[in-house]
């Protein structure tokens, strides 16, 4: 769904119930401006965070139990994905 700030401040009890089923778009001056969207769901994708490092800025701890990390078991089928990846 896609409103403008006046839409949203005029109609925000309304807008709010919405926003707990699905993300609602803000524009302003015709260009998107931000997302309202449930508690709920910004907790789902503050879990889903991950920190981006370049290798060289690990420890060799680290680096070591990366090496030796192994896919559970029940995750396997996963690696019918890298199969099929494009060039």
């Amino acid at each position: 769904m896609r409103v403008t700030t006046r839409e949203l401040v005029t109609n925000w009890g309304t807008l709010a119930e919405t926003a707990m089923r699905e993300p609602i778009m803000v524009t302003q001056d015709g260009s998107d401006r931000l997302v309202v969207i449930s508690a709920e769901e910004y907790a789902r994708l503050r879990r889903s965070d991950r920190q981006v490092l370049r290798a060289e800025e690990l420890t060799d701890r680290e680096a070591e139990l990366i090496a030796r990390s192994e896919v559970p078991d029940e995750y396997e089928h996963l690696n019918g994905l890298l199969d099929n990846k494009a060039p």
